[in-house]
C-alpha cells in the first residue's frame, strides 16, 4: 500500500505542479503614477459636474432651459450617459477584460469609468467593477513574448 511517497508531496505526473509560475500583475512605478493620475483626473471631473452643474440648480435650469454652453453640453451627455448606466456599464467591461488578459490601459479604462459611476449614482456596476480590478492584481501577468 506504500507507494513511497510522503502525504502532500507533488507526484511526478503532476504537470501543475511542475510548471513555473509567472509573476502576478502589478503596474511598474511609473504605470502606478499614470493611474493615480487619471483616476484623480476622473473623480475631479466626475465631482465637478456633480456638484456644480447637476445638482446646482442654477446651472441645471439654465441648461434645461437650452443654454448652449460646453458646461450645458456636458452637462446634458452625462445624464443621458448616467441614464443608460453607461459609466458602470464600460467600467464593468474594462474590468472584466483586464480579469481576463491584465494591462494598464484597461486598468485606466476601468478606473476612470467607475470613478465616474461612483460619483454620478452608477454605484452597482462601478462597485462591481471596482471589485473585478481588486481581483485582477491576482491574476498572473502576461507572458512575455
Amino acid at each position: 500500500m506504500d507507494s513511497g511517497l510522503a502525504l502532500g508531496a507533488p507526484r511526478n505526473d503532476d504537470v501543475s505542479t511542475l510548471s513555473i509560475r509567472r509573476p502576478l500583475f502589478l503596474p511598474t512605478a511609473r504605470q502606478l503614477n499614470w493611474l493615480l493620475v487619471v483616476g484623480f483626473l476622473s473623480l475631479g471631473e466626475a465631482l465637478y459636474l456633480r456638484y456644480l452643474a447637476i445638482e446646482n440648480s442654477n446651472v441645471s435650469l439654465a441648461c434645461q432651459a437650452g443654454l448652449d454652453t460646453w458646461l450645458c453640453t456636458t452637462f446634458r451627455l452625462t445624464i443621458v450617459l448616467f441614464t443608460y448606466q453607461v459609466f458602470g456599464g464600460i467600467a464593468l467591461a474594462a474590468a472584466l477584460l483586464n480579469l481576463l488578459r491584465p494591462s494598464p490601459v484597461l486598468v485606466a479604462l476601468a478606473l476612470a469609468a467607475a470613478g465616474f459611476g461612483v460619483v454620478l449614482h452608477n454605484t452597482d456596476l462601478s462597485a462591481l467593477a471596482a471589485g473585478m480590478l481588486i481581483l485582477s492584481l491576482a491574476r498572473p501577468a502576461p507572458a512575455q513574448g
